[in-house]
């Protein structure tokens, strides 16, 4: 009896050792940019530091969607020389991030400084 009671016992905590583990979340952590030069990186497959159309469409958006990898790469190829460079991927990133490019540009720069608007009074009816 006490032997399978201990058993028992056994397997229940291991059980629960085992229920209990939390999958490591996928991504970059909530609120945190992935990082450009790390993807870049990783894109790059032929190192030349340049990153060709089908190097950027063999990734991850060129496998959700092909047509829009390139519209994108294209867009992102500001000098228009069929590759785009680390400082190219860096400022499409920024652009394409959630919630658009990073905040805190200057007064006259087409920025407010970082400071957003007060919210708007609602109307009375």
């Amino acid at each position: 009896m006490k032997t399978c009671f201990t058993a028992v016992s056994v397997l229940a905590v291991a059980v629960s050792f085992v229920l209990g583990q939390e999958e490591a979340p996928k991504g970059p952590p909530k609120g945190k940019r992935p990082n450009p030069e790390a993807i870049f990186k990783k894109l790059d497959t032929d190192n030349d530091k340049a990153l060709s159309e089908d190097e950027f469409k063999a990734g991850p958006m060129g496998k959700r969607d092909p047509e829009r990898a390139a519209k994108a790469f294209k867009k992102s190829d500001t000098d228009n020389n069929g590759s785009m460079s680390l400082e190219e991927f860096k400022a499409s990133m920024a652009k394409r991030a959630p919630g658009g490019p990073p905040k805190g540009g200057k007064p006259g720069k087409g920025g407010k400084g970082g400071k957003a608007a007060p919210p708007a009074e609602p109307k009375a009816e």
